[in-house]
């Protein structure tokens, strides 16, 4: 079965996170959307994205595609249909395409359609992955741990409820309180959680990543694989590579790969008089209502924040962004910015991909000519 995971019209509301990736490569609890689906159906998948993202997530194109939409986050019971789904036939929620079984090069809606009766989580835009990622991380502690046995947690941590944690191989953790009475914790393959650390689960700690001494982590957290934090983190997601190595509170947030905020970086999600928060719409190019009174920042990859950066609620930083001036950034900090004030000048191209190339170099990673050419693409958006 040739699967494709396809961006729908959620990819530009999840901007902008989405401006260097498709859906399917964002992270939500322990794993990517694409390594979710890869896993369920026991097959590699391919992308349907945009053009100027295509030629580094390429599209693989049979006789016979299945594609599915993955912002829908998965059931039993659609993974279900969609193994048991026939050619030219769509699955349907709310009147949203799902997953199509076609001879087509597009996916579309078919006649013969069946629709999902019970609510399923749908991903529609950047809040929603901190909002949903308690469920993620439960469904992917059952998904990557069934039928195996932990690693033994070392008898000087103090643990609750510990059928709730699975240690890979690799993993180093000492003197550290855990406790998944409330939700699970998950510590990936050659991690570490250095001593002194507070963990409340939920939590999923990705393969190689860190949280430093005397860390204090609260529920729905993901740490994406190579990252490294310390302070205080509550309902986060790092997604990849990035760092939050110092004391700070990071909350109700996503923070895409590459990134680094500097030591004693603070966001509010919270507003003094409690409303709800608006967030920056790149499609709507407004800000619009979240309906929740507890958001934090959206970072997209590439960008920094400089010691004692103080970040609003509700905050949505651009792609390769370098903030370090004064004072609180304004609420939008567009792409490239030189300082993370509304007025700040542009971050060169070339000064921009020198960064990003020797934060990768540390990790012994190349900034491709590919990945050049998408974030090319963005810093002409940004300047025309």
């Amino acid at each position: 079965m040739n699967i494709i995971l396809f961006d729908g019209e959620e990819w530009e509301n999840l901007l902008p996170l989405t401006f260097t990736k498709p859906i399917a490569s964002l992270r939500m609890g322990a794993l990517s959307f694409g390594e979710r689906w890869e896993k369920l159906l026991k097959s590699k998948i391919s992308n349907q994205t945009q053009p100027y993202l295509q030629e580094k997530y390429p599209i693989q194109l049979q006789t016979e595609n299945l594609f599915i939409n993955p912002s829908f986050f998965p059931t039993v019971e659609l993974v279900d249909k969609i193994k048991n789904i026939k050619l030219n036939q769509s699955i349907l929620y709310k009147n949203h395409l799902v997953a199509v079984k076609t001879t087509d090069k597009i996916p579309t809606k078919s006649s013969n359609s069946i629709n999902l009766e019970k609510d399923i989580i749908h991903i529609k835009n950047s809040w929603d992955l901190f909002t949903y990622n308690f469920q993620a991380i439960e469904f992917d502690f059952d998904l990557l741990t069934e039928g195996r046995k932990s690693e033994p947690i070392s008898d000087t941590n103090r643990v609750l409820n510990p059928e709730r944690i699975f240690i890979e191989k690799g993993a180093k953790v000492e003197f550290s309180i855990l406790n998944a009475t409330e939700g699970s914790i998950y510590i990936g393959k050659d991690t570490e959680i250095m001593e002194g650390s507070m963990i409340r689960g939920s939590l999923a700690l990705c393969e190689n990543a860190k949280i430093n001494m005397g860390s204090k982590i609260y529920s729905g957290c993901t740490i994406g694989p190579y990252c490294k934090v310390g302070g205080e983190l509550n309902n986060a997601i790092l997604t990849a590579y990035s760092n939050k190595g110092h004391d700070g509170f990071l909350g109700n947030s996503v923070i895409g790969e590459w990134c680094n905020l500097g030591a004693d970086t603070n966001t509010s999600n919270l507003k003094n008089n409690y409303a709800e928060v608006k967030l920056w719409n790149y499609k709507e190019n407004r800000f619009i209502k979240t309906g929740l009174q507890f958001c934090g920042l959206i970072m997209a990859d590439y960008s920094k924040s400089a010691i004692n950066t103080q970040f609003n609620t509700g905050t949505v930083v651009g792609v390769a962004a370098n903030i370090f001036q004064v004072g609180f950034p304004p609420n939008l900090v567009k792409h490239y910015s030189w300082g993370g004030k509304s007025d700040s000048p542009i971050f060169t191209f070339d000064k921009a991909c020198e960064a990003a190339e020797k934060m990768m170099e540390r990790r012994k990673i190349e900034l491709s000519s590919i990945d050049k050419n998408i974030l090319e693409y963005i810093f002409k958006l940004n300047n025309n």
